[in-house]
């Protein structure tokens, strides 16, 4: 870990920011104008609108009265919007012809400065908070990132993903004893091993479970629906998971690993590639978001996967799409996330796009990315353009309820009062 704050902060020296606040020396309040705001609570356009940030939080929203000495940035014709949340990130790593001989040639040095690249990339487009499965990189990575050390988005890490020895999480393709995995590493068996491991990612660092309730296409074990974890491991996650205050997100392709994760009370199901519809009951019943990750159907270079890889991928990508418009037909909750790293980082907001051509409203996928997201991560002080919310901010050209790709070219990004992109307050 102290080799990979170092890396972060030789990192951090590449990208200068603006000198942090202290008790001593406060910060003026910054006055934020724009010709629109959207409230997405309400779901409705302001025009017109102020927003005033003091210590790294929304104060005030049109106020009667502007506070004095107050920094100005008068953002002209755009829409002003929060922070967007993109809820199943891999910062620390992207797809490439190497990717599935990674796992033995690089190390955490190379994953932290790859980590600390693409959050870069990640808040350049306009998205300040991430649910990130990458490991101790992305865990330290979020460290720098609140220190203001470090130009980023917030992370909600998971560190290591759990699951069962062979199978999605674990590293497969390689003789024996070569990157065997233990539950600190995330892979167990039998209910008492994968508790374990629950305890064990969060004595280091995890804000959030990942699980692989199912096999996956990105592996090289079997059929990519199958269940992998059973129902008994399933519920002793969960059930130590909640015992910390711990959500827990699952990683579900096949119907009977998809009920299965809902059923011991997973928060969200990644992927949901083949819902049917007592999956979507029970999804709604439950209250289980669904994070679809569908951009990357579009953007996979399928061309760098060995063959077992790209079958599969060919296999079930279509057959997700599907399983998203039925979803969001039925009215299941869908929380924003791309499973960035499968596709070129920084593209995140083009999954808005998609989630309007398969039946959503623009309001509602902005929702997706934003009070929805706020909404499956637990956290209440994030999501919306409100009086004590972190001041994380986007602004994007136009109007985005018109024209949802307008998400794609932020020209402005604000973290915690701290402009990272675009014109800085005067």
């Amino acid at each position: 870990m102290r080799s990979i704050a170092i890396l972060l902060a030789l990192a951090a020296a590449a990208a200068p920011l603006a000198p942090v606040a202290t008790a001593q020396t406060p910060a003026p309040p910054t006055v934020i104008r724009a010709a629109r705001m959207l409230d997405v609570v309400a779901g409705r356009m302001v025009a017109n609108a102020t927003v005033v940030v003091e210590n790294g939080r929304i104060s005030a929203v049109n106020p009667a009265t502007m506070p004095r000495n107050a920094k100005v940035v008068d953002l002209g014709d755009v829409t002003l919007l929060p922070g967007f949340i993109d809820l199943h990130t891999h910062l620390s790593s992207e797809i490439s012809a190497g990717a599935f001989t990674r796992a033995v040639t690089n190390t955490l040095a190379d994953e932290a400065l790859g980590a600390a690249a693409n959050g870069i990339k990640t808040v350049m487009a306009g998205f300040t908070t991430v649910r990130d499965f990458g490991g101790d990189a992305t865990v330290a990575l979020g460290h720098a990132v609140e220190r203001g050390t470090l130009v980023g988005p917030r992370v909600v890490p998971a560190r290591e993903s759990i699951g069962i020895t062979g199978g999605h999480c674990d590293v497969t393709g390689f003789a024996p004893g070569v990157r065997e995995q233990l539950p600190e590493d995330g892979i167990g068996d039998g209910p008492w091993s994968v508790v374990r491991a629950v305890r064990y990612q969060i004595k280091h660092g995890a804000q959030v479970i990942k699980i692989c309730a199912t096999a996956g296409v990105l592996s090289l074990e079997g059929p990519v629906g199958a269940q992998q974890l059973a129902d008994e491991e399933l519920q002793a996650i969960v059930a130590e998971a909640s015992r910390h205050g711990v959500r827990v997100a699952a990683h579900a392709h096949g119907n009977a690993g998809i009920k299965a994760a809902v059923r011991a009370g997973v928060t969200t199901i990644e992927h949901g590639s083949e819902l049917d519809d007592e999956a979507i009951a029970l999804m709604k019943q439950r209250g289980t978001y669904l994070v679809p990750t569908t951009y990357l159907v579009d953007r996979i270079n399928l061309a760098v996967l060995p063959p077992l890889v790209r079958s599969k991928a060919e296999q079930i990508l279509p057959i997700a799409r599907e399983s998203l418009r039925k979803a969001i037909a039925a009215g299941v909750k869908v929380a924003f996330g791309t499973d960035a790293g499968v596709y070129p980082h920084g593209e995140n907001a083009r999954e808005f796009a998609l989630y309007v051509k398969f039946g959503m409203t623009p309001l509602a996928a902005l929702r997706a990315g934003t009070v929805v997201a706020t909404e499956a991560l637990g956290r209440t002080d994030r999501g919306a353009i409100e009086a004590g919310k972190l001041a994380d901010l986007v602004a994007v050209p136009g109007d985005p309820l018109q024209d949802i790709t307008a998400t794609e070219r932020p020209s402005w990004v604000m973290l915690g009062g701290r402009v990272v992109k675009g014109a800085e307050p005067r």
